[in-house]
């Protein structure tokens, strides 16, 4: 039997305004010694307190994996028992309680892919057992409000923690005999179980944590169960170029959870110097790039999304302008982007740099009919609505398939983000012209697994304020 390295996770998350400054701590602790083995912390900017609360829990697990990279394979087999003191994460990571939050869902297949989920336990703990991690993540928020990023060297979190002391062997209610917490040790050890001497009680994947002595605080809501470890596989999925095939919804009967859908986080591109004087801008023009106003609305952008932490791709139109706003976002997420042609912006034809009076008086009779009629195309051989709408329909059905439970920011213009909405509406290509969408304005629609979609969002710029 190969050696089991057993480790604790102790994580935490925290907002100050809920949404708000927010940062998250967690720290890794050798299960038979107690010592410290490694902290993280960051400051994430504004979000929600669940979701600094998931953001320590990926960082507490990442940060084990990196401890023994070769576990299971050459190196000892490892486990990982969690504590945290949100009752909504444990609950949802343990498979007990829905995942029904758009912005979780993301976050739990993250952490539940980090390591393989028989390997990881879960258990809830008061928030005054929970000190060093909390102290780490308010060092983070701290480090924020300062307008720097936290530093493990600065760090105090573990001297302030209390001590770490053994639990006493439990048995089980009634249990009396003398020897009986040490006979129930040696056969946990001899099936893989808690070994004698292990500083906390760290619960095999066989035999789950017991719950709680403490009761929480109740949910507003009656707690459903879902299972984290097939948001975790539909993620798996989605990176193979695969997705789960969902279970056909049989007459009246509630529709089945379909996981995680993709998500299309909808970015306009930040302003060009033809944005303000409403030229039209399409693939068949200059290709502008951003003005200064458009890179600093790229920058803001791209701090709102660091802040939500939510984005885990990052596709863009092949054009200048979304390619400058697609970068700004990706270096500060620290991702790639990748370049799909389908997401590009409309060929205006001879229209290309003219403004809309500009086309009436010069094309009033060609401007008219493609006002009337989406099969029609702009003067001097552009693109028709029908003709965009075709190619942005297989952009998203190619994305889909690619992302399928995962939050993909797409960069792109005008034309194919009213396209998707109206789509995911089945609204009639009249509608484009009922959709105002200014510059780095964000739009999202959802796709989930059944060909339904959901709109979101449209056309929010509180994050250029």
């Amino acid at each position: 039997m190969s050696a089991v390295r057993r480790l604790v996770v102790e994580a935490d998350g925290g907002s100050r305004g809920n949404p708000g400054p927010a940062g998250y701590g967690a720290v890794v602790i050798d299960a038979a010694t107690g010592e410290t083995l490694a902290e993280a912390a960051e400051y994430i900017g504004v979000a929600t307190n669940n979701v600094a609360e998931y953001r320590g829990l990926i960082a507490g697990l990442t940060a084990a994996k990196a401890l023994f990279p070769d576990a299971g394979t050459t190196g000892p087999d490892l486990r990982v028992h969690v504590r945290m003191d949100s009752k909504l994460v444990v609950e949802q990571m343990s498979g007990r309680w829905k995942i029904k939050h758009p912005d979780m869902k993301p976050l739990a297949a993250r952490a539940a892919a980090i390591l393989p989920p028989s390997s990881v336990t879960y258990e809830w703990i008061p928030r005054a057992q929970n000190k060093h991690a909390d102290r780490l993540a308010n060092e983070a928020m701290d480090a924020g409000r300062d307008g720097r990023q936290w530093e493990a060297a600065a760090s105090t979190a573990e001297l302030d923690a209390p001590a770490r002391t053994p639990l006493p062997d439990r048995g089980p209610p009634g249990d009396a005999a003398a020897g009986a917490a040490k006979a129930r040790a040696a056969l946990a050890a001899a099936r893989g179980g808690t070994e004698a001497g292990t500083l906390f009680e760290v619960p095999t994947a066989e035999e789950p944590a017991p719950p709680s002595a403490e009761p929480a605080a109740p949910e507003p809501t009656v707690p459903e169960p879902t299972d984290v470890s097939a948001i975790a596989g539909a993620a798996a999925a989605s990176a193979s170029g695969s997705a789960p095939t969902p279970a056909p919804q049989v007459g009246w009967a509630a529709a089945p959870d379909l996981g995680a859908p993709a998500t299309f986080v909808l970015l306009r591109h930040g302003e060009t110097a033809l944005t303000p004087e409403k030229r039209f801008s399409g693939s068949g023009g200059t290709g502008p790039e951003l003005s200064a106003t458009g890179r600093d609305q790229a920058a803001r952008a791209a701090a709102h999304f660091a802040a939500l932490g939510t984005v885990q791709e990052i596709v863009s139109s092949p054009l200048r302008r979304c390619r400058e706003t697609a970068a700004a976002v990706a270096d500060r997420l620290g991702l790639e982007v990748r370049i799909d042609e389908g997401l590009r912006e409309t060929d205006f034809g001879a229209w290309e740099g003219l403004t809309f009076g500009e086309v009436r008086e010069r094309y009033g009779d060609d401007l008219t009919a493609w006002l009337a009629d989406p099969d029609t195309a702009p003067t001097g051989g552009g693109e028709s609505f029908t003709e965009v709408a075709a190619r942005v329909a297989a952009a998203r059905d190619r994305l889909t398939a690619r992302y399928a439970g995962r939050t993909v920011l797409l960069v792109t213009h005008v034309t194919p983000i009213k396209t998707l909405v109206r789509l995911a509406l089945e609204a009639p290509a009249q509608a484009m012209f009922r959709m105002e969408l200014s510059a780095a304005s964000i739009s999202t629609v959802a796709y989930y697994g059944d060909g339904n979609a959901s709109v979101r969002l449209l056309n929010d710029t509180s994050h250029l304020r």
